[in-house]
Parts: structure tokens; C-alpha cells; sequence
């Protein structure tokens, strides 16, 4: 399903345009939803410290994971004790929110809050009310919270706005759920504070007046799993590598390590896929590479 919704929502498909009235539907919702937080019918929380907000339109990955990853080392050295909130997604833990450490089981928290810890050194905690986890943060002595996704959880008011870009995608055929990949209309990228483009050649248009960057992910060394030395990736060149990926755009991974001169056997997996030993072994003893996240 993941895929067939990728080539809907990635290309000019005829599928889309039969489900413009549920896209309609949606729009209504999500305009209602937004009147009633700008009314106040709906409630929205104010924390005693910053809150940024490192969030998308799209759905799926488009690098907001490491950029929190960068800004919360940045804030580090400037002094901040930065605290980072997340969704836990996919997380099966039945007590929220919850603090995350690095012997914390990836199913329980979700993958990508264990990342979060792992690689910032920060406090992190998960749950799906993120004003509830950044009183558990606040507690805990942080300063300045940074919240992993979240443009859409009006129920945390914030400080400071990011939407994180993909450069490679765009926004898809610029419709929203379900004839393509918005979880909001565009015009939502007016309202941000800054706007961050993860890669690509060429500056995505974006109707928003608001400040632009680029980022660039740079991979340059392979760490081993279990055992071993870390090698530059460049060292895999001498033969294929097999590559496997379960983020929001595989391809953009793929394309990564074939920049490096890697030949790579391509295995794109769901967004979050529960991986498996099946899906990291092979019958010919090629070396298989994958995400941090993975």
C-alpha cells in the first residue's frame, strides 16, 4: 500500500483525481480543527521554556530526525541543556510519556526516539501528548525543548517553527491526504518561521516568505553492527553492496552511496519496517549496509 500510495501521490497518476472528494473532506477537517485552536474552543498548552517545532507537510521522512539531531548538538555548545520531544512512533509501550535511554527497546519507544538519544546525548521523552512529555523534560532540567515533528500537534503551543523540505520530492502533486502526501494544504509553509531544504539541486517553490537553508546528510563511514572496526564507505567499492532501507525515501540512501562509488543492489523497505535477520541476509556473502535507523 505504502508503495502504490508513493507512485499516487509521487507522479501525475489518474488515481488521484478519484480521490479528490475525500481530499476535499479533509481539507474541511483540517481547517475546522485549526479554528478551533485559533478560537480557543480547543485548548492549546504553553510551556514555561522555548519550544521549537522541527515539523513537515509531507507525510512520511524528509530528515527532520537528524536535523533535530544537529540543532540540539548546536544548542549544546552554545550552552542550552536542550530536551527533545518525539511521537514514539510506532511504539508499543502502553505508559506515556515516558523518558528514553540508550538501553531503551526500540518497540516500545519507537526507532527513531532511540536514534534520538543515541545521537544527541540530549534528554528525550516520548508520548503522544507532547506537552505531557515536555513537563516530564522540564523536570528532568532542560532548557529549551526541540520537538521531532509536531507542526501539526496544535495542542502544544510553540516558539519557533521549522518545516524541513525534501529536496529530492517536493511536495509530491501538491494535494493533501489521501489523492497525495499533504498533511495540511501549502499554504501552511506561509505560517512557518524557517524553512529547511533537505537536498536537491534546486530550491523547491514554497509559497512562504520566510527564511531558506539547505542541508545536505553526508554518510562517510560504515559502523558495524555487532563487532568490528568502522570503515569509510568508500572501502566498499572494490565489490556490490547490498542496501537495505526502511525511511521515507530509500532512494535518496541509495543514491548517497552510489555518489561514494558504491555499486548497490537496492532493497526499499516501508517506512519504520519491522526488519528481520531474513531481510539483512543473502546467499552470496555480499556486504549489506542499512541505515542507523534500521
Amino acid at each position: 500500500m505504502e508503495k502504490l500510495a508513493s507512485k499516487i501521490w509521487y507522479s501525475n497518476h489518474w488515481a488521484a483525481r478519484l480521490l479528490l472528494p475525500l481530499t476535499w473532506i479533509f481539507v474541511q477537517l483540517v481547517a475546522l480543527r485549526t479554528a478551533l485552536y485559533n478560537k480557543g474552543l480547543l485548548r492549546a498548552r504553553r510551556l514555561p521554556l522555548p519550544v521549537v517545532i522541527v515539523g513537515n507537510i509531507n507525510v512520511g521522512g524528509t530528515g527532520k530526525t537528524p536535523l533535530t539531531i544537529w540543532l540540539s548538538q548546536r544548542l549544546r555548545r552554545e550552552g542550552w541543556v536542550p530536551g527533545i520531544l518525539a511521537r514514539g512512533y510506532r511504539g508499543a509501550s502502553s505508559e506515556w510519556p515516558q523518558l528514553v535511554t540508550l538501553n531503551s527497546d526500540p518497540a516500545l519507544v519507537g526507532d527513531e526516539a532511540l536514534v534520538l538519544a543515541r545521537r544527541s546525548g540530549c534528554k528525550v521523552a516520548v508520548g503522544p501528548d507532547r506537552a505531557s512529555a515536555g513537563e516530564l523534560l522540564i523536570k528532568e532540567g532542560v532548557d529549551v525543548l526541540l520537538s521531532d515533528d509536531g507542526l501539526q500537534h496544535l495542542k502544544l503551543q510553540r516558539d519557533f517553527e521549522i518545516l524541513v523540505v525534501d529536496g529530492e520530492r517536493g511536495f509530491g502533486n501538491g494535494r493533501c491526504l489521501p489523492a497525495g502526501p499533504l498533511r495540511e494544504p501549502l499554504a501552511r509553509a506561509a505560517r512557518v518561521d524557517f524553512i529547511i531544504q533537505n537536498g536537491g539541486d534546486v530550491p523547491v517553490p514554497i509559497p512562504s516568505e520566510a527564511p531558506r537553508a539547505i542541508m545536505k546528510l553526508r554518510q562517510l563511514v560504515a559502523v558495524p553492527v555487532a563487532g568490528g572496526e568502522t570503515r569509510r564507505l568508500a572501502d566498499f567499492a572494490a565489490s556490490p553492496v547490498h542496501a537495505l532501507a526502511g525511511i521515507g525515501n530509500p532512494e535518496r540512501f541509495f543514491r548517497q552511496l552510489e555518489e561514494l562509488g558504491l555499486e548497490v543492489i537496492r532493497h526499499a523497505l516501508p517506512d519504520h519496517a519491522e526488519l528481520t535477520m531474513d531481510d539483512a541476509l543473502f546467499m552470496d556473502n555480499l556486504p549489506v549496509l542499512m541505515t542507523e535507523k534500521d
